[in-house]
């Protein structure tokens, strides 16, 4: 029996889009027949990737956004609101992360990861939260399909992992901020659910796994491998989608069994 998901119709904004898995989850949920649209500071980078999604038929559009300023924030989803249509799917998924001791971290080192990671995760789920309210409570309440809040955590927000220490404690704050938002929300139809992937393989690390430091990394993880962004293309496609409707306020692991 085959089984299969449709987006059409659907809005889905992917922060962090102009690399990495947010390039991969804007390819993905293009593919199953949402409009995208990509954000993020990099505009060269997601023209070229609009460009890709267009050239296979896609319909995908480019937005601006720095998400460690409010305003940038809230003028990106007005723009995309009134040009493109209400969102209904947001993939929180810009990141950033340092590696240093815990002892060596600065006051801006913790501000640059945390303004990202935490304070601009929790402000982008909060400008579209309160959009997707105001469909969800307004007058047209009964044909409000229902929303999606996916929020991309880490491993590391579960399994503390040496100097990333930092990194870790603004994860754990993201996977907090999914219950809090999916306990709040889930009633009004707006499902909230965070992924917590594991080492994933992608143009920002892929040096790294070649290094000697990278390979001993591998031999102490389970399976002796590392992911590729697409292995988590069946579970954001899920998440998105009108059958995850009983799934709010999970956090799901994808990481090869690495934090068992």
């Amino acid at each position: 029996m085959a089984y299969t998901i449709d987006l059409s119709g659907r809005v889905a904004l992917i922060t962090g889009a102009s690399g990495g898995l947010g390039a991969q989850f804007s390819k993905t949920l293009a593919q199953a027949g949402a409009t995208v649209v990509l954000a993020s500071r990099r505009l060269d980078r997601l023209k070229d990737l609009r460009s890709q999604l267009e050239a296979q038929g896609l319909q995908a559009h480019v937005v601006l956004m720095d998400v460690s300023v409010t305003s940038s924030i809230a003028k990106a989803v007005e723009h995309i609101e009134r040009d493109v249509g209400p969102i209904d799917i947001l993939v929180n998924n810009s990141g950033v992360s340092t590696t240093q001791k815990i002892q060596d971290v600065k006051e801006s080192d913790f501000d640059f990861v945390f303004d990202t990671n935490v304070r601009g995760a929790f402000f982008v789920a909060q400008e579209v939260g309160k959009r997707m309210l105001g469909r969800a409570m307004g007058v047209e309440k009964e044909s409000f399909p229902g929303a999606r809040i996916i929020n991309i955590a880490s491993v590391a927000g579960l399994r503390v992992l040496p100097q990333i220490g930092l990194y870790a404690m603004s994860k754990a704050s993201v996977i907090q901020m999914t219950k809090a938002m999916a306990l709040e929300w889930g009633r009004f139809g707006i499902n909230v659910n965070a992924i917590c992937p594991g080492y994933i393989d992608t143009e920002i690390n892929h040096h790294h796994w070649l290094t000697e430091k990278g390979q001993k990394l591998i031999d102490m993880l389970p399976r002796k491998r590392v992911g590729s962004p697409s292995d988590l293309d069946a579970l954001i496609v899920l998440l998105s989608s009108e059958q995850s409707h009983f799934i709010n306020g999970a956090i799901i692991t994808a990481d090869d069994g690495f934090a068992l």
